[in-house]
């Protein structure tokens, strides 16, 4: 007997998905296990498993097109079988209602319509038809007025295609301003314009969707502040050369320095691990670094779990695997759940300084710049030296100046004393 296979909720948050690809096509038999379809939603692609044995009878769906969860992705059943009662019925249940702007547009359609003469053929005469001559003074000049030949001159028209309504044929401003180049003659003026407007679209995709509502919710929900800290990194490339020296062929990266550093220092700053509630705020025993990560369509933010009992290897490692899912788009909804702390590094692009915005449920994000190289002042002295920056978005209904103070404070001392950070 067929049944209806409807568009599955594949995350806490999804309204809707997108198939991005059909595994199977109509007729195809189909086994429990078997991959139907990938189905793009708001957080990742991910491949949805059919349920039950038989036969692909009818896709809902079409490759690239939304539908919102619980409408009909497809039907499978037996070979042969009849589906029309099954849709019909799915459709008066209204699986299929279309909503009120298509019935309303059905109505309109349905009205007689008054009888519209059809003027094509008039139409096609007319821009077939010359443009009449302008009328020419003795001395053989165009007959215009000096106003009139200064706005053609201006707007490239030749006075040649013109056609004269003042006296005597003459043409005058109104006739100027009334102009209309004909359909099958293109201006010779060489003050015509060379340029063409163009521009190209694309659909939104689940994901930029969910991106733009939920940082729309958290920069106009949550009163943002920030705060800005230089730090010195010449001993951090120090020690990270000897690391990794040590662990080759292993490598760790200054964001894994800079994840870990956060890491630990959110462990001794509680209160900058935290989240708001609406009734209640919580504050985090556990460390759970979000790291952003630049896809396609935007931003994903794989989450290392317990960052600050890892070693800077292992965090590597994991962001590195994580990063190659995000842009491959296989990242588990389980994979970017849990953050209570993000981190958003755009260094490696140049960015010296920037601010970021929240992601929530966190009640900071952390924004790192480049290193850059610089003349700085130690012991008195102009020397070169190396500093980043880095700016702390903070919710200031959960955080205020002093405990997101503390915070960048503790971690500028692990970043310009990365031995501190190896013994935690």
């Amino acid at each position: 007997m067929a049944e209806i296979v409807r568009m599955p909720k594949l995350s806490d948050t999804m309204e809707e998905g997108v198939v991005a690809e059909w595994h199977k096509k109509v007729g195809d038999e189909v086994k429990t296990g078997d991959v139907l379809a990938e189905i793009e939603t708001d957080k990742a692609t991910m491949e949805f498993e059919s349920f039950q044995d038989g036969v692909l009878l009818h896709i809902g769906v079409e490759t690239g097109d939304a539908a919102p969860v619980d409408s009909i992705l497809a039907v499978l059943g037996e070979k042969g079988e009849n589906i029309d009662d099954l849709l019909k019925e799915a459709s008066e249940n209204g699986a299929a209602k279309p909503d009120a702007k298509e019935e309303e547009k059905s109505q309109e359609e349905d009205k007689p319509q008054p009888k519209v003469e059809d003027k094509s053929e008039a139409k096609e005469e007319k821009v077939e038809e010359k443009a009449p001559a302008a009328t020419l003074n003795a001395d053989g000049r165009i007959k215009a007025s000096p106003l009139a030949r200064s706005m053609a001159d201006e707007k490239g028209i030749d006075l040649n295609s013109v056609s004269g309504t003042g006296d005597g044929g003459r043409i005058v401003k109104r006739d100027i301003e009334d102009y209309k180049p004909s359909a099958t003659k293109a201006s010779s003026s060489s003050a015509a314009v060379s340029g063409q407007e163009s521009y190209s679209e694309e659909k939104v995709s689940q994901m930029r969707k969910a991106i733009a509502r939920r940082l729309s919710e958290s920069k106009f929900g949550a009163p943002h502040f920030y705060l800005t800290m230089e730090i010195d990194m010449e001993n951090a490339m120090a020690s990270r050369k000897a690391i990794n020296a040590a662990i080759e062929p292993a490598k760790i990266s200054f964001n894994d320095m800079v994840i870990k550093a956060a890491a630990v220092a959110l462990k001794k700053n509680p209160k900058a691990n935290s989240s708001w509630l609406g009734d209640k705020i919580r504050y985090n025993d556990h460390v759970h670094v979000g790291v952003a990560v630049a896809v396609d369509e935007g931003l994903l933010v794989p989450v290392i779990k317990f960052a600050d009992s890892k070693p800077m290897a292992a965090i590597n490692e994991e962001v590195k695997e994580m990063a190659g899912k995000a842009r491959n788009k296989k990242l588990q909804p389980s994979e970017m759940e849990g953050n209570t702390f993000t981190i958003s590094n755009l260094g490696m692009f140049g960015i010296e300084e920037f601010t970021a915005i929240i992601n929530p449920p966190d009640a900071c994000i952390m924004a790192v710049g480049t290193i850059v190289e610089k003349p700085v002042v130690k012991n008195g002295q102009i020397v070169v030296g190396h500093t980043m920056k880095v700016t702390l978005s903070c919710d200031h209904r959960v955080v205020d100046g002093a405990v997101g103070s503390a915070f960048l404070q503790t971690f500028k001392k692990y970043m310009e004393n990365p031995v501190l950070m190896l013994a935690e």
